[in-house]
Formats: structure tokens, sequence, C-alpha cells
């Protein structure tokens, strides 16, 4: 049994953030947690509970969840601690972890941001100038990319790192953008997460959302100024649309967000490449960086026109999938494979690192005892801005006579077949046939396949009747209707009460079209006044009903804005009126609509 704290790891001062204590149980007796110490609790805790049911070969096994969730809201920047909290479940006590959270001071335009933005640490939604994101157009400095070398000077072949970081105050929703050819450089993307998560980052009294998008390992093939050009990147916003009113939705049509299209555009990067010393070893390998080499030689006893196999192993960090193999100097008695190259590298901020494994196959023509010299392998070290060279120790391979009668070899008569470090002759002849039985068309055959037809023909049946006999989601929104629209009623009373009007008149909407929705299994995008009034109709609801239900909606509407005459009175008569139009709507909407049995 366990119980794991969640919570983002950065906020703002004034920021409503979701923090949840979760038990991998649903027998819970008894929750306790400590001080929100830094924060005002808003709501909580609510309680939700989720299971999970998996077959695995055979065996079901399930997993059950409830879940302790807070609303709180940071009040004081730096970093807070959130409280422990203990469950007893099933007679023991388990207590839980706890977490920090990086409180950053508030954005200057904090207090201008709207109150439904959603909330996280981990997403970063927010429009912190609503001026221009109503009117569709993104400032320059609410969404740009810089670009950062981890290096100004580097020398030929040396490895330069390019960071594109992203600050953002709106919500992005799409952004494309490629690093275009550079003539004389070789270009390698460094991985990146395929869900990226937005950090907080002040800059100039902002809290930016921020990430690092691309970066990319340059290897310059040519020496002098190297210009990294600037890159475009296409980008998708979603921005509130402040001019839209979300109950205008029902009467006109519309949207409360909007998608807007903006390029940001990174400055140009300049590099100066400087050129390799002169004069170079004749045994330079081409590599630049930090590297070693070893080597094995496998067997040490051979017979002749048999193989053997010398490993190389080159490990280190720099232009790693760029240089050459090493060359060898084998006896003129061998004959020799071209290397094979397995390459075992990562990308990073210096170039590649890991190890590439060269495998030279070689055979021995005649016996004797031959001596394979080190090998060598030069390179150029940019810290020390010199050339260095590694080798590894000599070998000695003793070579038996071949058996039998000496034959001339060609290299079109021999196969070989590499096995691990091991090379064979392939043996040639003839496949024998292995005799099996033939299970296609025997009486077992075909009572398996009519078992199985069977067992399909049930189990579709048995699907299609609990198809039937289960009801959808929208049935059951269907019944809870009228019982929803009652709740949003009471707390409409509660808010006319308070004299909070705007409230009243939008939680009364809210009862009216979540009622017409439910019951007439309209999602909110179809929940249209040609809609509602057609399947009023459709239902057999009567055209004074259906006149009076947009009325009160009307009302509702205008009132919002231009109310007029005593406004108790009219909240009053209005909160009756939309109670009457349910109830009068209740009956009709509870059959079953035409067509459905």
């Amino acid at each position: 049994m366990t119980l794991k704290v969640q919570a983002p790891s950065q906020a703002e001062v004034g920021q409503k953030i979701r923090i949840s204590y979760i038990a991998n149980t649903t027998d819970v007796e008894d929750f306790q947690v400590g001080d929100f110490e830094g924060f005002n609790v808003l709501y909580g805790p609510s309680t939700s509970q989720s299971s999970n049911f998996s077959m695995v070969n055979g065996h079901m096994s399930q997993s059950s969840t409830m879940t302790f969730s807070y609303t709180v809201v940071p009040t004081t920047e730096g970093t807070l601690k959130v409280p422990a909290a203990t469950i007893k479940a099933n007679g023991k006590s388990v207590k839980s972890g706890t977490a920090s959270i990086e409180v950053l001071p508030a954005s200057q335009q904090q207090s201008q941001q709207p109150s439904n933005q959603q909330q996280g640490g981990n997403s970063r939604q927010r429009q912190q100038q609503q001026g221009n994101a109503g009117s569709g157009q993104i400032a320059n400095n609410e969404l740009y990319m810089t670009v950062t070398a981890n290096r100004q000077k580097i020398y030929e072949q040396e490895a330069v790192m390019l960071t594109y970081k992203l600050y953002t105050l709106v919500n992005i929703q799409q952004i494309s953008g490629e690093m275009p050819q550079i003539d004389g450089c070789h270009v390698q993307e460094m991985d990146r997460e395929a869900q990226l998560s937005l950090k907080y980052e002040r800059v100039n009294g902002r809290n930016y959302g921020t990430a690092v998008w691309k970066q990319y390992v340059l290897f310059p093939q040519k020496t002098g100024k190297l210009k990294i050009p600037s890159i475009t990147f296409d980008t998708q916003v979603e921005v509130q649309n402040h001019s839209m009113d979300p109950f205008d939705i029902f009467f006109g049509g519309g949207s409360l967000s909007q998608m807007v299209r903006k390029q940001i555009k990174t400055p140009v990067v300049e590099i100066e490449v400087l050129p390799l010393p002169s004069p170079k070893p004749d045994n330079f390998s081409g590599a630049v960086g930090k590297f070693s080499v070893s080597a094995t030689l496998t067997p040490e006893q051979v017979n002749a026109n048999d193989a053997a196999t010398l490993r190389l192993v080159v490990s280190g960090q720099g232009n790693m999938k760029l240089m050459k193999a090493p060359k060898i100097n084998f006896p003129q008695d061998f004959e020799v494979y071209d290397p094979k190259e397995n390459n075992k590298t990562t990308n990073t901020a210096t170039g590649a690192k890991g190890n590439i494994i060269y495998d030279y196959v070689v055979v021995p023509r005649h016996g004797g005892k031959f001596s394979i010299a080190p090998v060598e392998f030069c390179y150029f070290d940019p810290e020390q801005e010199r050339y260095n060279t590694v080798r590894t120790d000599s070998f000695s391979l003793a070579v038996a006579k071949a058996k039998g009668q000496p034959v001339a070899y060609t290299r079109e008569q021999e196969d070989l077949n590499v096995l691990s470090n091991d090379i064979r002759f392939i043996k040639l002849g003839e496949l024998e046939s292995i005799e099996t039985d033939d299970f296609f068309g025997t009486s077992t055959y075909w009572l398996v396949y009519a078992l199985l037809f069977l067992a399909f023909a049930i189990a579709f049946f048995w699907l299609r009747r609990q198809q039937k006999l289960n009801p959808n989601s929208w049935s059951v929104k269907g019944k809870k209707a009228g019982k929803v629209a009652s709740r949003r009623l009471k707390q409409a009373s509660k808010l006319m009460h308070e004299k909070n009007d705007a409230a009243f008149y939008d939680e009364v909407m809210r009862a009216l079209l979540g009622y017409a929705g439910d019951k007439l299994s309209l999602p909110v995008g179809e929940l249209t006044k040609d809609n509602v009034i057609s399947k009023l109709t459709q239902r057999g609801v009567e055209q004074s009903v259906v006149d009076a239900f947009i009325a009160v909606l009307s009302d509702c509407e205008f009132a919002r804005y231009a109310p007029t005459g005593d406004p108790n009175m009219a909240k009053e008569k209005i909160y009756q009126q939309a109670s009457d139009v349910i109830t009068q709507m209740e009956r009709p909407l509870s059959n079953s609509p035409k067509g459905e049995k």
C-alpha cells in the first residue's frame, strides 16, 4: 500500500494549482494532511476513485486508486513545501512524502489574466496580454525563440552545439521549422522528448514558459566564418476570443477561442572555425576529440586458409561518425577483407560519444609464425591543441600448414560465413527434406475450424444484445438532466440572494441550456437556437413551452447587459419562469423519441 503526492514543480504567486495525494487502494478509513504553509487553500480535499482491469495470458488483475485533491494558491515566492499526508487503510497507517514547488513572483500582467486559465506547472497556457491576443495579434515579446552556441571559436571538425529555446506567454498548439542546409558543415539533430514540458523563467518581470525546442550538433568541414542562417518557425496559437460571450454561441454561433498563425525567426549566429595545425601527421585519422584504442586477435592459432579476426575498438568523444577506419599493416601473405563497422555512439554537446568497433577478417594462405604491428590511431585534441597518437599492443599469429593437398586459391571459389568473431567456410551440399504430417484438410482441422466459427458467432450476438441492453452515455445524461438543472437553479437562487446579478443570470442560462442539451443529446457545438427549437418540436413539446424557453434565455441575456426596473423583481420573475419551463418540458422529453424502441 502506497500514498504518493503529486504537485507541479513550478508556479507563480496567485496562480491556482492542484495538489493531489494518490493511494493505491480505495479502502481508506481516514485521511489527514499537514498545514499548507505559504498557500491559500481554495478547495479540498475532493476525492475520486478509479479502477483498472487487465488480462495477461488469461490471468485478470485489478488495481484501484483513491485521489485526494486540493486547489491552492501560493501566496509567497520562493521554494514552498507541500506537506505530507497520512491515510489509514486495512488497519495500517501509511504516510506520503513531501514535495517542493518553486514559486516565482507574479508577472506584471497577472491581474489581466482570465480567471479560467488552465492549471498546472507542466503546461504553460496563459495569455498575459488580452488586448493583442483578443484581436488576433501576438506581440513579438509574447512569443519568440533564442539560439545559443556552446562555443564561439572552434577547430575544423570540432563539434559545436546550437540550442534553440522557446519563450512564450501564449498557448502554442503547433510549431514547425527545420535547420536549412549549411554549406561545408555536417549537421546532426539531437534527440529530444516527444512531449515537451514548459518551465517558468522570469524575464524582464514576466514569467515565460520556456522549453528547449531544438538542438543541433555541427561539425564544420572548412575554416573561416561559419554563418548559421536564421530559422523561420511557423506556429499556431490558441487565443481567447474576448469579443465573443460564452452564451452568444447559443444565439449566433461562434467560439470562445480562435487559432492565430505567427512566424517567429531566430537570429543569425556566426562561429569562427580555425584550421587544424600544420603539418598534419602522416597517420592522422581525421578524428577530432579525445580517443583511446584497444584490440584483440581471435584465435591466435589457425590453419592456413582459415580465418582470424582482429577487433579494434575506438572509444571516446568527438567526430566519431565522420572518421575513417584505421589502416592496419597486415603481413603480405594475408588475404584481408574490408572491416565490418559497428557504431555504438550517441550524440552529445561535444560530438558523438561511445565506441566504434572495427572487425578486420584476415585469411593467412601459408603456414608460419606472423607478427602484426601495433595499430596506431592519431587524432587532434582541441583542448590540448595538439595531435596525439594512441596505439595497441602487437600480436603474434601462429599459422599451421593446411591439411590435405594444397589448392590454388581463387576468391570466387570461397564463401565465408561470419559467426560472432569466427569465420567458417560454408559447407556445400544438397539439403535433406524432412517429412512432416500435414494437418491441413484432416478431420481435426475441420473440427477446430467449425468450433472457432461457432465461438465467433456466439460472441457477436452476445455483444449485440449487451449493446441494446446497456444505456449509452446520452441516455444517462438525459435521465439525470432534471437533477442537474435543479442543482443549478438552487445555486442561482443563492447568487440571487447574494445580489450577484451577472453570476445569477449565467447560472440560470446554464441550467436551461444544460437541461436541453442533455435531454436532446446535443453536444455543445450543436447547441444552437435553431437546433433546440427543431428538436423540442420533434419531441412533442408544445409551441408555447418552446417559446417560453427561448423567451427566458433572451431575458437573461438582455438583463445581464441592460438591467431595468426593480432588479430583485426581475430576477425572481426569471427564476420562476426558468423553473416552470423546465417542469413543463420534463414530461414530453422523458418519453422516448419517435422511432426509438
